[in-house]
């Protein structure tokens, strides 16, 4: 971001902040009967965004937020960026014992000095004590708002036994990246996060299929493009659900990953990726916490997620539970599906055999597309196209033959160029058509065959 955006954001930012500030004034003044200007905060005047070329004005007028909603996202981002704003909530009650004032709500961190503000703190500065305005608040501010809409910003679940409004205000990371600079960081692969982000160089002419499942595909790509306008129909969305889960089965290498990837390119939508063999925990409700994340962050975001090996948690298995393990797996399972049948975007799970999942699923996928091993003509296309460029060979030596010969799908044959590639790196010379013939039998040794 340019200097001169950090500076208008800089100063949007500072407006709001006083702007909360001001507004905390009041509150407390109003509160505590004493002396004030302001007979309510709603007589506190609103920054004018409108004029202020920053990202962060940008988003509130994207999301069409209210002051009220504005004010909840300006308490909650104040830690980040100007954390004395919120040092009058520090205030003690000399009258009960000299200890801070319950209805203010407010945490205090193990590093961080300041005050954090909680769901406690947002309903006393909207409400005050006026109790109905903040049952109503305390109903529409983590229901049915634009902040928790957009996953702006969220209540931290409280602990057990506790109130839910004791929990704290809390900005994901990457919205607070996009408060600040205008560019949203990407989430950060980790054991609470267990999903990465998956692209490709690739263009839709890279991807060779067959007719059959090329046409499979593009149904699920119109779903893509077309979604929203569908369920703007009335009589539709009384029929159809939000979102689209679809089964890529298939041996390795025939186009699943690429298929997802390029979908979400076609349509302007990250593709998450998650391993389930990575994912499932041994340890009761691990794995529906590692999962919880990433599709409460997925469907405030548009992304596409798939599940790569579903086999290893949708796999066949005793429906009888005869035993706590059973059990357990049948719970993570359960989670699972009822969040992917929950979800309102694209959820794709990925086999390398149909055979390896319970039958019993199938009815819950709108599209269970088979990637079969390209057919010689297939072959023959992935071939010419992975050795075009500095890999041709020369004018005499074609792949007809291997195309026809070996059944090698497209991800052994970019094993097989990138053998060739690294031997004619380090011979110094042109890539030779031996070369390509000895990638073709390191590739089918890994298989176990020899033609």
């Amino acid at each position: 971001m340019a200097l001169t955006n950090f500076t208008t954001n800089g100063a949007a930012l500072a407006a709001e902040l006083h702007w909360l500030g001001e507004v905390i004034a009041t509150r407390l003044a109003l509160y505590f009967g004493l002396e004030s200007a302001r007979k309510t905060i709603a007589a506190v005047p609103v920054p004018d965004l409108a004029a202020a070329p920053s990202a962060y004005a940008a988003l509130v007028q994207e999301l069409g937020l209210s002051p009220s909603e504005r004010l909840v996202l300006a308490l909650a981002l104040a830690p980040h960026v100007q954390p004395q704003v919120l040092d009058a909530f520090f205030a003690r009650n000399a009258v009960h014992f000299d200890r801070s004032f319950t209805e203010f709500g407010g945490l205090r961190g193990k590093g961080h000095g300041g005050f954090l503000p909680t769901g406690e703190t947002a309903l006393f500065l909207l409400a005050g004590d006026d109790l109905p305005k903040r049952l109503r608040w305390q109903t529409k501010l983590w229901q049915d708002s634009a902040l928790t809409r957009a996953d702006l910003v969220r209540l931290v679940p409280a602990e057990a036994g506790e109130p839910a409004a004791s929990g704290a205000l809390a900005i994901p990371a990457d919205q607070l990246a996009r408060l600040l600079t205008g560019q949203r960081a990407e989430p950060t692969y980790n054991s609470d996060f267990p999903a990465r982000l998956v692209t490709t160089p690739l263009a839709w002419k890279d991807l060779v299929l067959d007719f059959q499942v090329s046409e499979e595909v593009a149904e699920l790509r119109t779903w893509l493009q077309h979604q929203d306008e569908l369920l703007a129909d009335k009589h539709l969305r009384r029929h159809l659900k939000p979102g689209y889960r679809a089964l890529f089965y298939g041996p390795p290498g025939t186009g699943k990953t690429l298929t997802a990837c390029l979908l979400g390119q076609a349509t302007g939508r990250p593709v998450y990726r998650i391993d389930l063999s990575m994912v499932v925990s041994k340890y009761i409700g691990e794995t529906e916490k590692n999962l919880a994340r990433v599709f409460d962050m997925a469907e405030h975001r548009h992304w596409i997620l798939f599940f790569d090996e579903a086999d290893a948690l949708f796999g066949k298995r005793s429906t009888a539970a005869s035993s706590s393990n059973d059990r357990h797996a049948n719970q993570e399972t359960a989670y699972l599906l009822q969040r992917i049948e929950e979800f309102p975007g694209v959820a794709i799970l990925a086999s390398n055999l149909k055979g390896n999942l319970d039958e019993a699923f199938s009815r819950r996928f709108q599209a269970m597309i088979y990637f079969p091993m390209p057919a010689p003509a297939e072959r023959l296309r992935l071939w010419q196209q992975a050795f075009a460029g500095p890999a041709r060979l020369p004018a005499d030596d074609n792949f007809e033959d291997i195309a026809e010969q070996h059944a090698l799908a497209g991800g052994a044959i970019a094993n097989v160029l990138r053998y060739c590639v690294l031997a004619s790196r380090r011979h110094n010379r042109p890539v030779a058509l031996a070369d390509v013939r000895k990638g073709i039998q390191r590739e089918l040794a890994k298989q176990g065959k020899t033609s």
